[in-house]
């Protein structure tokens, strides 16, 4: 899955797999990784792999983080969706064309947020003007947020994919563990909480996470670049820390199938998003 910021992968995959897994927001820059999302059924298994929006021409140790990610999630890949915001077609998601087609894979062009589009015939010239943009193995439209189009895309994907083995079991969702989903989903709350600036400079860690019988205790901080943006993170009382908790507890607890007992601090580390030994600390460029 490629595209710009903002079109609706993460929601994409989400949808696909049938399970959050990969944590969404209006931002941008909200996705900094590249996230399998398994799709299992009596006949198939799909990894659908969400990747970070492609911002060409953006210089910062973050970005290039997340060009890395990108350029992993589309090694071996067998098919890429290439999604675009349906009537919208700007720079960027002709950057993201042209990074879909450094490989040999067929490029599905999928055309999201076709709930806003009214009459749905004003697609029709749209689809005609971008199907000229690159030999593309089938163009869909869809809306990640309501569903429409996802079967027509599964079984286009499918129609695609090699046969082979299954790669993992039949009830796993993600390679990702545990520990990395619960940084995510604390992440998703601070970005959707936050003002502007302060999400682009904030990093969760996981520092400890254990399971006893049911119930996960996890043990998390928050870094940001300055003690501005710590009092902005903490909030009025603690306000913002606490109601970031209770959100991630509540989807983590339906994700796991646990209880959760979560404890979170915010520190200071200046300038982490733009020094590499930091990022590395932070589990960034492994």
């Amino acid at each position: 899955m490629i595209g710009r910021p903002n079109v609706g992968k993460s929601t994409l995959v989400n949808q696909l797999v049938g399970q959050k897994l990969c944590i969404t927001s209006r931002r941008p820059q909200t996705t900094r990784w590249a996230v399998p999302g398994i799709r299992t059924s009596d006949t198939s298994q799909i990894i659908y792999v969400d990747t970070p929006g492609i911002q060409p021409g953006v210089e910062h140790v973050l970005s290039r983080h997340m060009n890395r990610e990108i350029d992993a999630g589309l090694a071996g890949a067998d098919v890429v969706l290439l999604l675009v915001e349906a009537l919208k077609w700007v720079p960027a998601d002709q950057a993201a064309l042209g990074a879909a087609r450094s490989g040999s894979a067929p490029i599905v062009l999928v055309l999201n947020k076709t709930d806003r589009v009214k009459p749905k015939s004003r697609l029709l010239p749209f689809v005609a003007e971008v199907a000229g943009r690159a030999a593309f193995a089938g163009i869909v439209p869809v809306s990640a947020r309501n569903g429409d189009g996802i079967p027509d895309l599964e079984r286009l994907v499918l129609r695609l994919l090699p046969e082979s083995p299954a790669a993992y079991p039949d009830d796993m969702l993600t390679d990702r563990n545990e520990k990395f989903l619960a940084a995510e989903f604390i992440r998703e709350k601070l970005i959707r909480k936050l003002g502007a600036e302060v999400p682009y400079r904030l990093a969760v860690a996981v520092e400890k996470f254990s399971t006893v019988r049911d119930m996960s205790h996890i043990h998390a901080t928050i870094w940001v670049e300055s003690e501005g943006q710590k009092a902005i993170v903490i909030g009025a009382g603690g306000g913002i820390l606490k109601a970031v908790g209770q959100e991630a507890r509540r989807d983590l607890e339906q994700l796991f199938g646990r209880r959760i007992n979560m404890k979170t601090w915010v520190r200071v580390k200046r300038r982490w998003s733009q020094d590499p030994r930091s990022m590395r600390v932070l589990g960034y460029f492994q």
